[in-house]
């Protein structure tokens, strides 16, 4: 395993590098991995090259009302490049936050996401990310994937797990921390 000294952005060709190296060797071709404003995906899309890429976004209306962080002409151009994009809500953060807003009380949802930040922010977006790909139905479910998550921006994790659908949660296995932020 990679130990960043500090995470961030700084360490995305870093990530995407050590996913290319151990997806040829475990003959992994797919990776899933969150981009708001599409850096990390675009660098993805130079560095993956015959990887099946899936970029996930930010869902429209977390920064603010019927706004997408997500530029139209970005999204084409990585369409273009071949790269999916994945525009949902996302798994950790949806009506069981409604919940503790009107009620004031954690839902299982938001224990979890914060669970997995105990081993970084970037391990929780990549779980929550596979999520998401897996119900859109972009990965399959059952096989093993690389996932690239971070913190803040750009990238700082990646992980090999078994990818299932948000409703088979607990089925999930995380198969390896590639790289993550030493915090």
């Amino acid at each position: 395993m990679i130990l960043f000294e500090k995470p961030g952005k700084t360490n995305t060709d870093d990530v995407l590098k050590c996913v290319k190296e151990n997806g040829e060797a475990l003959g992994i071709k797919t990776c899933v991995l969150a981009t708001t404003k599409g850096f990390t995906a675009e660098r993805a899309a130079e560095i993956l090259d015959g990887f099946n890429i899936v970029a996930v976004t930010h869902f429209t209306g977390l920064k603010e009302p019927n706004f997408q962080e997500l530029p139209d002409e970005t999204r084409e151009q990585l369409e273009a490049s071949g790269v999916k994009v994945l525009t949902s809500s996302h798994s950790f953060y949806g009506i069981g936050r409604a919940v503790r807003l009107r009620f004031n009380t954690y839902q299982v949802d938001e224990v979890i996401a914060e669970t997995l930040k105990l081993f970084g922010v970037g391990v929780k977006v990549a779980v929550e990310v596979s999520l998401m790909a897996a119900d859109a139905g972009l990965i399959k479910t059952g096989e093993e994937v690389l996932c690239v998550g971070g913190t803040g921006k750009g990238a700082d994790t990646a992980v090999i797990l078994r990818a299932v659908n948000t409703g088979d949660f607990f089925n999930l296995k995380i198969r390896e921390i590639l790289c993550k932020p030493s915090l």
